[in-house]
């Protein structure tokens, strides 16, 4: 099982997913008690896709997002670590294009893209800032980058009652649903350590990103970032 105090090798990770590809979408419903869809709307929201843009939707898993985006009239790519995930995207989504890549490292030209997007991922890469400075590379200047990942509670009341269910919870109802629980464990451990919405944020500037902001959303418990690549 990989931990969060492990050094994420992308192997282990894209291993991981793959034991969890047939089941994922459904059991992310049941791990967030149907929140996501609510977080997905408003990170689509956020990335704005539209006719005439080019989109790389990374840590794109099943395809779930990417579908929405290119319902919106967008040019999409799917990109994901899992070649287990990738398969499971393009046997439900063969009009999708799919690739398997990794985030520090992306097979794609300079300044490809219009919009990098990458949902619940960028805590799972090996190293953060490398993967937000390769985002930059394929995104045009004058581009934007969104992202959404869990974070942490602003609210204290809900951060006890958080990190429980992460530490406890979430583990006993990844037994129940998941078909490698195991995974689950390492989602709260993954949850736990990952940087607070500032720091995230600080790591996007240094990665040559500007105009930085976030929005909380259930509290904290997810945020969505948002940066925008100078132009000149």
């Amino acid at each position: 099982m990989i931990r969060a105090t492990l050094a994420k090798d992308p192997r282990e990770v894209a291993g991981m997913f793959d034991a969890v590809a047939r089941r994922y979408d459904l059991t992310n419903d049941v791990m967030s008690l149907w929140q996501i869809r609510m977080w997905r709307r408003v990170a689509r929201a956020a990335v704005g896709a539209a006719p005439g843009l080019r989109i790389l939707d990374l840590a794109a898993g099943t395809g779930t997002s990417a579908v929405e985006y290119a319902a919106d009239g967008a040019d999409v790519v799917a990109c994901d670590l899992s070649p287990g995930m990738v398969a499971e995207g393009r046997r439900r989504h063969p009009e999708i294009e799919f690739v398997v890549g990794d985030a520090m490292a992306l097979p794609f030209a300079d300044a490809d893209f219009d919009v990098v997007t990458i949902s619940y991922g960028l805590r799972n890469v090996q190293d953060a800032a490398a993967a937000l400075a390769e985002m930059a590379r394929v995104t045009r200047p004058g581009g934007r980058l969104v992202i959404a990942e869990f974070s942490t509670s602003v609210r204290p009341a809900l951060r006890g009652l958080y990190r429980f269910y992460l530490g406890a919870a979430l583990p006993a109802v990844g037994r129940l649903v998941s078909s490698n629980p195991r995974a689950y464990a390492y989602l709260g451990e993954s949850i736990v350590a990952w940087p607070d919405q500032e720091a995230l944020a600080a790591l996007m500037h240094a990665a040559g990103w500007r105009g930085v902001g976030y929005k909380n959303l259930s509290g904290g418990i997810v945020a969505i970032h948002r940066g925008t690549l100078p132009e000149g």
